[in-house]
């Protein structure tokens, strides 16, 4: 998916910039268009955009989804930030105010609330922040300016560290959004951001487009930034039709809508243990004084098994009914394993919630051992099955509703961050092949 953040400077009344606009949002295959400023705020209709449906908004923030796909859930907790759903993704589109300092120190404060409340869901903070994150980032001629105050900066950084984001374009020399002149010195400022969940930065590309002010087709003053997410959008529903495809059964050609992924069709079945089970009891489990375990996501069972003839105290708990391993009454395991569950969940929200769960299990002081596939093995099936691609992986059957992707260790680790866990320095690598791990501690031990 194709994200355009780009503030327009109320001038979508014009004809001009509309067809501008249009014109640049076709060039690049657009999907999703946030503007900040895009039409005067007394205009009580938004313009309309050619070939995109207006999704919800008004003068001072609105967002535009193309006519092929289905418009998302748009909200507006403060009239100066959009909450917008794209599927596992929640966009949090900004404006801040362009006049007072104190104002936009407070707007980050709250900013900061808004991230803590999503609990842990992946997240884009973007749009016209009118303010330079770092003194270079913003210059009245050739010095830094002072617009931008050290407690807004501060405010910034207390965003970006608590809510685990990356200011995507904030590396190197500013690539500046903005530039005018004033007082016949330039005034250029890197303002326009794309703050963005660590764990995602590894599949998402940010590029600015300053063509969009400083070209012969330009229709606004500020650059443009193309945020191309790993994130499959639902296709409009035909207008003409008495029954939605979500209605209709045996459409094996159809993809699955979130409701019907069935990532439980992925569990094997096997009559020996697992080669990672089999590594855990024999590298893992007595290192870290291990007596109890909990296979977190086990499917039949056949590790539980294992780890029982290893003499340890183990359960196991799948959320698919079928497999009759219900949720365990107790907690305080000294390990839970995760053995190919991350990889098979379709987005990274799920992954997240997946870790939550299974750390919940765990003691303080306890760990948690993910294992996945990686993303050479994912990549080789892929191309061999003829795998199609969606959101960050690939259906590797449509019809099944099931899903795959490959993982690394640095991949895991980031999403283990969002649930509380760690890479536990001092345990054992496993000796695997083919697949990726990550040993992972709890704290409070």
């Amino acid at each position: 998916m194709l994200l355009a953040s780009v503030n327009l400077n109320k001038r979508l009344g014009a004809s001009g910039a509309r067809s501008g606009l249009a014109a640049w949002l076709r060039a690049h295959g657009v999907d999703v268009v946030v503007a900040q400023e895009p039409f005067t705020p007394a205009d009580r209709t938004p313009p309309a955009l050619g070939g995109f449906t207006f999704a919800g908004g008004d003068g001072r923030l609105a967002v535009w989804i193309t006519e092929e796909l289905s418009p998302p859930a748009v909200s507006s907790p403060r009239p100066w930030v959009q909450r917008i759903e794209l599927e596992w993704l929640i966009v949090l589109q900004v404006h801040l105010d362009a006049y007072a300092a104190a104002s936009r120190t407070a707007q980050l404060a709250e900013l900061t609330a808004m991230a803590a409340a999503e609990n842990g869901r992946p997240l884009l903070v973007c749009g016209d922040f009118n303010l330079a994150p770092r003194p270079e980032d913003g210059l009245f001629g050739e010095d830094s300016s002072t617009f931008t105050t050290p407690a807004e900066r501060a405010a910034l950084r207390q965003l970006t560290q608590e809510s685990g984001l990356v200011d995507t374009t904030g590396g190197g020399a500013p690539l500046f959004t903005f530039e005018r002149v004033s007082s016949g010195r330039s005034s250029r400022f890197r303002c326009d951001l794309a703050l963005l969940s660590d764990h995602l930065t590894a599949t998402t590309t940010v590029a600015p487009d300053s063509s969009v002010r400083t070209g012969p087709a330009a229709f606004t003053d500020h650059s443009a930034l193309l945020i191309d997410l790993p994130v499959t959008l639902r296709a409009a529903e035909p207008r003409d039709v008495l029954f939605a495809l979500g209605d209709l059964t045996g459409r094996d050609s159809a993809a699955p809508t979130g409701r019907e992924y069935q990532s439980h069709k992925t569990a094997m079945s096997r009559q020996v243990p697992s080669p990672a089970s089999r590594a855990v009891t024999r590298f893992l489990t007595g290192p870290l004084s291990v007596a109890s375990v909990l296979d977190h996501g086990c499917g039949r069972g056949t590790d539980v098994a294992h780890y029982r003839s290893a003499g340890l105290d183990a359960e196991g708990f799948d959320p698919y009914d079928g497999f009759g391993r219900p949720r365990p009454d107790r907690t305080g395991f000294d390990l839970v394993t995760s053995m190919f569950v991350l990889n098979v969940l379709p987005d990274p929200w799920q992954r997240i919630q997946a870790l939550k769960d299974a750390a919940s299990f765990a003691r303080p002081g306890g760990h948690v051992v993910v294992v996945t596939r990686s993303p050479e093995e994912i990549a080789r099936a892929a191309a061999d099955g003829g795998w199609v691609a969606h959101h960050d992986g690939f259906w590797s059957s449509r019809s099944k509703g099931t899903f795959q992707r490959g993982m690394d260790h640095g991949e895991i680790t980031a999403l283990a961050r969002r649930a509380g866990l760690v890479p536990a320095g001092t345990a054992p690598v496993l000796p695997l092949t083919g697949v990726c791990h990550a040993v992972l501690a709890k704290a409070g031990g």
